[in-house]
C-alpha cells in the first residue's frame, strides 16, 4: 500500500481501477480489508480508494487523539494527494458517521454518501454497552481478544478472517480505543437537514436493532435513498453482491443525473 504522510503520521492507501473515485471508511480495529470485495468488485467499474486510519492497520500511531473530525481531515488530505476534486465517501458502522461528519465539513469534496449500517449517534443501550465493552476491553490491553471476537463477526470464510485478523494486530490499541470512545459522543442528528448530497442508506433485514437508524437517516437526510439487504449488520463481507449492485447502480444514477464520468482536478 502507498503511504500519505499527514502531519508526521503515515497513512497507507490503495487505490485501484478508474472512474469515478469511491472512498470506503471503515470502524474501529478493523481495517481497510474489510472491504476486499468492494475492491475486487468495484475497481473494475470505479476507481476505488481504501485507507487505513490512524493507528489501525498498517498506518502509524497518531499522537493526535482519534476524532471523527481529524479522520474526516486526513481523507480530505488524501483526496488533495491523489488530485481528486470530489468523491463519493463510502462508510460501514461508525464509519457512516464519519461519512456524515465529512459531508458536513467538507461539502464540496463529496459527489454523495453511501452509509453501511451506520448511525449519526448512539442512541440505544445494546449498541452503547458493545461499544463500551470494546473501550473497556482496549484499556485493559485486550487487542488480542477484540481483534478475533471483532475479525469473527465481520469474515464471512476462513481466508479473509485470517487476513483481518493480521491486518487488526498491526493497529495500536490506544488509538482503538480512542476511536470506540469517540463514537460514543458523537451526534450530529440535528444538522442532518444539512446533508443535501444524494445519500444511499443500506442496512440489514435482520439487522433489527439499527432499524431505528434507518428510519432516522432515512427521515432526517433531504435527499436519500433506503435500501435493505437479506443479512445482517455486517454487510461489506456478508452481504457483499447485493451490497456491491446497490453501489453501482447508485453510483451511475448520480452520474447520469450529472452527466459526468469523473471527478478529477
Amino acid at each position: 500500500m502507498p503511504i500519505l504522510n499527514v502531519d508526521g503520521c503515515s497513512i497507507h492507501y490503495n487505490v485501484q481501477g478508474k472512474g469515478t473515485p469511491i472512498v470506503f471508511i471503515h470502524p474501529p480495529l478493523l481495517t481497510s480489508i474489510n472491504f476486499l470485495y468492494q475492491m475486487e468488485d468495484l475497481s473494475q467499474h470505479y476507481q476505488v480508494i481504501t485507507f487505513d486510519i490512524r493507528g489501525h492497520g498498517k498506518s502509524q500511531y497518531s499522537q493526535r487523539p482519534i476524532t471523527y473530525k481529524l479522520i474526516a481531515e486526513d481523507l480530505k488530505q488524501l483526496l488533495d494527494h491523489l488530485e481528486i476534486k470530489k468523491a463519493f465517501i463510502c462508510g460501514y458502522s461508525t464509519g457512516g458517521s464519519i461519512t456524515l461528519e465529512f459531508l458536513l465539513t467538507f461539502p464540496d469534496r463529496a459527489l454523495g454518501g453511501i452509509i453501511i449500517s451506520g448511525m449519526p449517534y448512539v442512541n440505544d443501550d445494546n449498541l452503547r454497552k458493545k461499544i463500551s465493552l470494546g473501550v473497556k476491553l482496549a484499556n485493559a490491553g485486550a487487542k488480542k481478544v477484540l481483534t478475533w471476537a471483532i475479525s469473527f463477526g465481520n469474515a464471512d470464510r476462513i481466508k479473509i478472517f485470517k487476513k483481518m485478523v493480521a491486518e487488526a494486530r498491526l493497529g495500536d490499541i490506544r488509538n482503538i480505543e480512542q476511536y470506540y470512545r469517540y463514537s460514543l459522543q458523537y451526534n450530529c442528528t440535528d444538522q442532518l437537514n444539512r446533508i443535501n448530497h444524494p445519500i444511499l442508506l443500506v442496512f440489514g433485514k435482520k439487522d433489527k436493532s439499527f432499524h431505528q437508524y434507518a428510519m432516522l437517516l432515512s427521515e432526517k437526510l433531504p435527499n436519500n435513498e433506503l435500501k435493505f439487504t437479506n443479512t445482517s449488520h455486517q454487510i461489506p463481507t456478508k452481504a457483499a453482491n447485493e451490497l456491491n449492485e446497490m453501489i453501482k447502480q447508485f453510483c451511475n444514477d448520480q452520474n447520469r443525473k450529472n452527466n459526468v464520468d469523473t471527478y478529477l482536478i
